[in-house]
């Protein structure tokens, strides 16, 4: 892009904005592993598919070279900031400055990689490291820094002409190969950033060079191509064309084949005009006088030459208006993205709603030109390079513009720029990509998670769920264990481990990792009573070993006796046992319960589950009472308000309309069906009047809509991470 931090850089390439940045703003990545980079001839060989740039772990304080001074106070300051504080942004620009002025040429290399690894999207600093080799005379590694920084930011326009450039500035272009190296790096350029709004500059340069050079051809091929693309400066486009076409002869700037098929039309033409001017003349010349003689070339090239640009103005002027209603149609998005380059400061929430915009309609285009035209050459992709760009006067305005997906990858890619550190439009970007390619989108899960947002677990949770749908559970295990060492402490990262494990087959790994879990939490009472009931559920459900199950949930009580949710869990463990055996340990757990420091309704929701076992499975009827009574003395001592609507005693006149309104809804339906009738008969009332009412009127407790929410606790949104939001 054109602009892409320019406004906020300053003349050394610093961000003139960095010293109001704050820590909170800042993303908390952690190193960024890449493979060793191998040294031949004074340049760097880089794996494509490593990370751009060394971790920081692997970078030592710079040694100074011969003639350097890193023994200085400030130099060892900076340095520690960025090393103890590694997503500090202001300080590493502080460092990196420093550096520069002090003319330290091997730490100012190290500072930039370093510094690159963590944010290989500011590409004003890669146009420095390219700058800062070049002056040590290292032109073959200042070439691979622009290699390694257009690997990282395909996009920027500005990067490749600081390429382009570099190359002109050092080859011999005397040299056939050398010409042959530029124009494929210009065709890379356009390939790479050639349908970016903002890339006219690129289009221009390489019109000019191609100039210089003498290929009028090529030069008019590549203003040719131009012309299907909306760029900001479209109409200049045009008018180089035209400038162009006028200040030469149509047969040195058109294609052989166009130039052919058009003089021919021509001529033709021509000839045609010539006979109906012959056949008037000879009408009105008087009887007996000869035709005068005329030259041969009496259709004059001039005239011959003229109607040849006519026809081809003709033809492009119906693409330059197709090309102006594109730019028209995107305009109001252009216009609306303010900070089209990357910055680690947050973006407002109207800037993020403009990307999301113009991603929709950018699609919603897609989709309508793939219904309406069905006839789209797959290989008139703007950016495709030939030397001529032959057609015929007839092109339809459809082939206009390329109808396939390029431009919108193009606006994702812009998009992921200035939002690199927004999971939102990563996740959106894998979505449109995955069903097209499973390695694009893998490319994409890899591009964020271990560069731009290393410590985002629901990317990270969204790439393992990824993983393990397309069968490399053995991936999604990596994925999900490199997250817990970069974020540790992360429950949900546990648990998803442990399942990922259990699918798999392996529940000793599974059981393995809980149990990891708990020992690891015992200084965190809440997270070590958390992991201690996943541990039982798994030993009870899976694992079959109540015993197991109960001694785990009983050791965390030790250390958590307060923890209402053990209590509850240990109770319903022993519930679900043989009921025969069980009798014992539910009174037990209650009766723990009970004296626990629990709040009331803990200690009533205790009671009333031992006293719906008693009813269920209590081998006497005394056992029941005594639970029952037992219950009773517990509502009392919590008596008050909201006692009494737990026990379900409502107002009389409320309930008396109740019960007129069920018996009435009865009689209606009596006559046709059988529907189920509600219990509308409150139980006895029991606070404030007789115990004798009857121990009848208990099994209505544990009927109430409490007990719906009795069981495990869904402490969060557990299907959280496994599907992206659409």
């Amino acid at each position: 892009m054109s602009a892409e931090g320019s406004e906020q850089l300053s003349g050394h390439g610093e961000f003139q904005e960095s010293s109001d940045m704050e820590a909170s703003d800042v993303p908390a990545p952690p190193p960024v592993e890449m493979t060793e980079m191998s040294v031949e001839n004074g340049s760097t060989a880089v794996d494509p598919e490593a990370p751009v740039g060394p971790s920081l772990r692997s970078v030592s304080e710079p040694q100074a070279a011969e003639g350097e001074e890193s023994g200085k106070p400030e130099f060892h300051r900076l340095w520690k900031a960025v090393t103890d504080n590694p997503f500090d942004f202001t300080s590493w620009t502080e460092l990196l400055q420093y550096c520069e002025q002090e003319n330290h040429v091997t730490a100012s290399r190290q500072a930039l990689e370093a510094f690159l690894a963590r944010y290989p999207l500011c590409y004003g600093y890669w146009k420095k490291f390219a700058d800062l080799e070049r002056r040590a005379g290292f032109n073959s590694r200042a070439e691979e820094v622009c290699v390694q920084g257009l690997r990282a930011i395909p996009l920027s326009v500005d990067l490749w002409i600081h390429y382009i450039n570099l190359l002109l500035g050092t080859l011999d272009m005397n040299l056939p190969e050398s010409a042959h190296r530029i124009r494929s790096v210009f065709e890379d350029a356009l390939a790479g950033a050639g349908l970016d709004f903002h890339s006219d500059r690129l289009w221009d340069l390489y019109v000019e060079w191609e100039k210089e050079h003498g290929n009028m051809r090529k030069a008019a091929a590549i203003l040719d191509r131009v012309l299907r693309v909306p760029t900001q400066l479209y109409n200049t486009h045009y008018d180089k064309f035209k400038e162009h076409l006028n200040s030469h002869e149509p047969k040195a700037v058109l294609s052989p084949e166009e130039y052919q098929e058009l003089r021919t039309l021509c001529r033709q033409s021509q000839k045609v005009e010539q006979a109906e001017q012959t056949q008037e003349d000879k009408a009105e010349r008087p009887p007996g006088e000869e035709e005068p003689a005329t030259p041969e070339d009496t259709d004059t090239k001039e005239e011959l030459m003229q109607k040849i640009r006519e026809e081809v103005l003709l033809h492009r002027d119906k693409i330059y208006q197709y090309n102006e209603d594109e730019v028209r149609k995107r305009w109001q998005y252009e216009e609306s993205i303010k900070r089209p380059y990357f910055h680690v400061k947050s973006l407002d929430r109207i800037q993020l709603r403009a990307w999301h915009s113009y991603l929709d309609w950018e699609i919603a285009q897609l989709n309508q030109d793939t219904k309406n035209s069905s006839q789209v050459d797959p290989n008139a992709a703007s950016t495709q390079g030939s030397e001529a760009t032959a057609q015929s006067p007839e092109v339809s305005e459809e082939t206009a513009v390329p109808k396939d997906d390029h431009r919108v990858r193009v606006l994702f890619e812009r998009c992921l720029i200035a939002c690199a550190l927004y999971e939102e439009f990563w996740t959106r970007y894998i979505q449109y990509v995955e069903p097209q390619s499973v390695d694009e989108a893998r490319a994409l899960y890899r591009r964020a998670c271990e560069i731009h947002l290393p410590h985002k677990p629901n990317i990270h949770m969204h790439w393992a769920t990824f993983e393990e749908r397309h069968g490399d559970s053995t991936e999604a295990r990596r994925v999900l264990q490199v997250l817990e060492k970069n974020v540790p402490g992360l429950a949900v990262v546990r648990l998803r481990r442990a399942a990922l494990e259990r699918r798999a087959g392996d529940i000793n790994q599974s059981e393995a990792l809980l149990q990891e879990a708990v020992a690891e939490s015992k200084e965190k009472p809440t997270m070590h009573a958390f992991y201690s009931i996943k541990l039982a559920r798994l030993l009870q459900k899976l694992g079959r070993d109540l015993s197991k199950a109960r001694k785990v949930l009983q050791e965390a009580l030790e250390i958590s006796p307060d923890n209402d949710k053990l209590h509850l869990n240990l109770l319903e463990l022993e519930v679900s046992g043989d009921p025969w055996a069980s009798a014992e340990a539910v009174q037990e757990c209650v009766t723990r319960g009970l004296a626990a420091p629990l709040n009331p309704h803990s200690k009533i929701l205790l009671s009333q589950r031992g006293l719906q076992f008693a009813e269920d499975y209590g081998n006497s009827i005394q056992s029941v009472l005594s639970m029952y009574e037992g219950h009773q003395k517990l509502l009392q001592e919590f008596g008050g308000t909201k006692r009494e609507a737990e026990n379900g005693d409502e107002d009389p006149e409320k309930l008396s309309k109740s019960e007129d309104a069920s018996a009435a809804d009865v009689s209606a339906q009596e006559a046709t069906t059988m529907p189920h009738v509600p219990i509308t008969t409150p139980p006895p009332p029991v606070m404030g009047t007789d115990m004798s009412a009857g121990y009848g009127a208990y099994n209505n407790w544990y009927q109430q809509s409490q007990y719906g929410s009795y069981g495990y606790p869904n402490t969060w949104n557990y299907t959280q991470g496994y599907y992206p939001s659409s």
